[in-house]
């Protein structure tokens, strides 16, 4: 029995060693399998987090581009500034005394109309500034007008006639120059007033200048 018994064990255990052999190399294999498993996916994460990363700087890239143009094309942004500025430093000495000359040549255009419509030469329009500026401008006319008068005839009427125009245009001239400090509904009533008195005047002076 004793015989029979050894010859039993050992076919057992050569079984035993080679199943532990193939466990092994399975476990082996398994474990090559997973680590190569492990490997493609720390691979594919790494390309994950490089394309994510990638991506990011692309983004950032485009904002930072896009924030240049709206810099580019905002015309009161620090780039347009500092172009506005060495143009002006360019350009200004050149356009200066042209803008002084255009500015000067349509005020004396605008002097010349002005004084045309008053009807006094433009060295006196600083004469007749103001509101009433119009209504003087006519005192003052009427004022000459009967200068032409009195030099024409010395006679009593006409010398009582000049000194009364002349008081009534005293006293307009007075009045023009009140109602210029008033409020403006005010002062154009008064300016009314005046105008009324002042056209039957040059209509007198008209008069005995002989025109009808």
């Amino acid at each position: 029995m004793g015989l029979f018994t050894k010859r039993k064990r050992r076919p057992s255990r050569r079984a035993e060693a080679k199943a532990l052999k193939h466990k092994a190399a399975m476990e082996a294999k398994l474990g090559a399998k997973n680590d190569r498993k492990r490997q493609r996916a720390d691979a594919r994460s790494q390309q994950k987090v490089a394309k994510a990363q990638v991506a990011t700087l692309q983004a950032e890239e485009k904002a930072a581009l896009k924030a240049a143009a709206r810099a580019e094309r905002d015309p009161f942004g620090p780039g347009q500034i500092k172009k506005y500025i060495g143009v002006a430093r360019v350009l200004v000495p050149v356009l200066a005394p042209l803008a002084y000359r255009g500015a000067t040549y349509l005020r004396g255009q605008l002097d010349a109309r002005r004084a045309k419509q008053l009807g006094v030469g433009v060295d006196r329009l600083g004469d007749y500034a103001g509101h009433g500026g119009r209504l003087q401008a006519r005192i003052g006319n009427t004022e000459a007008a009967l200068g032409k008068i009195a030099d024409g005839k010395n006679g009593k009427d006409t010398q009582q006639f000049v000194t009364g125009t002349r008081n009534r245009l005293d006293a307009l001239t007075a009045a023009v120059r009140t109602a210029d400090q008033m409020p403006a509904a005010r002062r154009r009533a008064v300016y009314a007033s005046i105008t009324t008195e002042l056209s039957r005047i040059e209509a007198d002076v008209l008069a005995r200048l002989g025109v009808a």
